[in-house]
């Protein structure tokens, strides 16, 4: 069996409060039926995303997993939010953007909505934060969303979408 899968029902295992009611057998099942999904998971594992699964859609017959590492994935730092960003900045641009790292591998940016699920699964980011897939209305505007937890709360920001910081990346979702 491959190692990601074996990665993955290890952690599946470990955290059973992420997935209530959700059986492995169906989640391999899954994966085995869609190769390009496990690769998208095996780049989230190597880039320290630690994905595990958080959710089944009846609707759209789909599994959810999400980016679970306790700090924002250590591979995925140093980020403006987007390409547009990217080459508005002129002076010391970063080495590239979260959506375009997250287009590249397949997966989505986490929204706000996913953010606030993904903290009542747990404590993450205490140190780090996470850009956050940012409403039209907002990015026209420049801005993008960011989200943390710091004083026992979890917070939705604003800043700049062309900054970038050491403690800021970006948290993937893949739904298969």
């Amino acid at each position: 069996m491959d190692s990601m899968v074996e990665v993955l029902r290890a952690r599946f295992e470990e955290h059973p409060r992420r997935h209530e009611g959700i059986a492995w057998g169906d989640v391999a099942a899954r994966l085995a039926d869609h190769p390009e999904a496990l690769a998208a998971l095996r780049h989230m594992e190597d880039t320290g995303g630690e994905p595990d699964v958080v959710g089944y859609d009846a609707e759209a017959d789909t599994f959810t997993f999400y980016d679970c590492s306790p700090e924002t994935p250590a591979g995925r730092r140093s980020l403006c939010l987007d390409e547009e960003a990217l080459c508005s900045r002129r002076k010391n641009p970063p080495r590239g953007s979260a959506a375009g790292e997250a287009a590249s591998i397949g997966v989505e940016l986490m929204g706000e909505t996913e953010y606030r699920h993904l903290q009542s699964l747990g404590e993450f980011d205490l140190k780090t934060s996470t850009w956050l897939a940012t409403p039209p209305e907002v990015r026209s505007l420049g801005g993008a969303l960011f989200g943390d937890r710091r004083f026992g709360r979890v917070f939705i920001y604003h800043n700049g979408a062309d900054s970038y910081y050491g403690a800021r990346g970006w948290r993937g979702v893949l739904r298969v």
